[in-house]
């Protein structure tokens, strides 16, 4: 760990504000829920019984206040991995830097982190409406491979398992995935068992990585039926969503509390989706605010 963190690697603006977020540390909560739509923050922080700050810079909107006693941040983190690259790594240097000193504290906090987001079912019980609990990740985006310790916090056993079904080994072209896990406490506690438990993958885009194909075709035409038949530890692979591998990835190197929680809005194998979802994801909202 370095002893004193550069003006080019940890980048503070003017008014004592992270970078990106525009937040100071006095401003975030240790309970954090993140969104992918900066208009759901709005939605989430209508449930506070008060405000303390509303702060917005691009994609990431943040609202700090109270609900039924506990202190929360939602942030929304705009789409996908990279992203939450950025949000989680800004967060945890709000809570654990000083800024002043640009030195790791002493003594370190645990944050709590819970996605709010959609997601697309992948199995014939996970119909549109259905909660899902990620509580294993796969990440086709690659990026926890960039950070130390990543086979430290990763299931190997399910990443091998996995690449062999999808026959990637030796494969030249695709980012390694790995598979990271949510954490128990967070588990047992907001999911518990009105949510359907299963593996998310994390995909590096909406379309291809997803099996999706428009006017461009696949690299792989069974990949979403390999994915779909993939079974391991007892546990099918539930939903496609873009952000979960990094958030439960980064939250484990870092030592904070991660868990994300999707609703499905489309299900590959019926063919279907609800856009207009937004008027019915408040009730998972609702579950959240009051677990965590």
């Amino acid at each position: 760990m370095k002893e004193k963190f550069e003006e080019s690697e940890l980048i503070i603006n003017n008014d004592g504000s992270i970078f990106h977020l525009h937040l100071r540390p006095e401003q975030l909560a240790d309970k954090v829920i993140l969104v992918g739509d900066p208009g759901r923050v709005a939605l989430v922080a209508s449930h506070f019984d008060s405000r303390e700050c509303e702060v917005e810079s691009r994609e990431f909107r943040t609202i700090t206040g109270s609900y039924k006693g506990k202190r929360i941040t939602v942030i929304s983190t705009g789409i996908g991995c990279d992203n939450i690259d950025i949000v989680v790594n800004e967060i945890d240097a709000l809570a654990n830097i000083d800024f002043e000193t640009r030195c790791v504290k002493p003594q370190l906090k645990r944050l709590e982190l819970v996605r709010i987001g959609t997601c697309g079912g992948l199995q014939t019980y996970t119909p549109e409406g259905t909660f899902v609990a990620s509580i294993k990740s796969i990440g086709f985006d690659g990026l926890l491979n960039f950070y130390a310790g990543r086979d430290e916090v990763c299931d190997l056993d399910t990443e091998r398992a996995f690449t062999e079904a999808m026959g990637w080994q030796g494969h030249q072209c695709i980012a390694h995935p790995y598979v990271a896990k949510a954490h128990p406490e967070l588990i047992e506690r907001i999911a518990g068992s009105d949510m359907v438990h299963g593996i998310t993958i994390a995909c590096g885009g909406f379309y291809g990585p997803q099996g999706r194909e428009l006017r461009l075709p696949l690299a792989d035409p069974e990949q979403n039926d390999k994915v779909m038949h993939f079974h391991h530890d007892g546990l099918d692979i539930t939903n496609f969503e873009m952000e979960s591998s990094a958030l439960a990835g980064l939250a484990a190197l870092m030592g904070h509390k991660a868990l994300t929680c999707c609703m499905v809005i489309a299900n590959r194998r019926a063919g279907k989706a609800n856009p207009n979802y937004k008027n019915s994801i408040d009730a998972l909202i609702t579950m959240v605010l009051d677990r965590i």
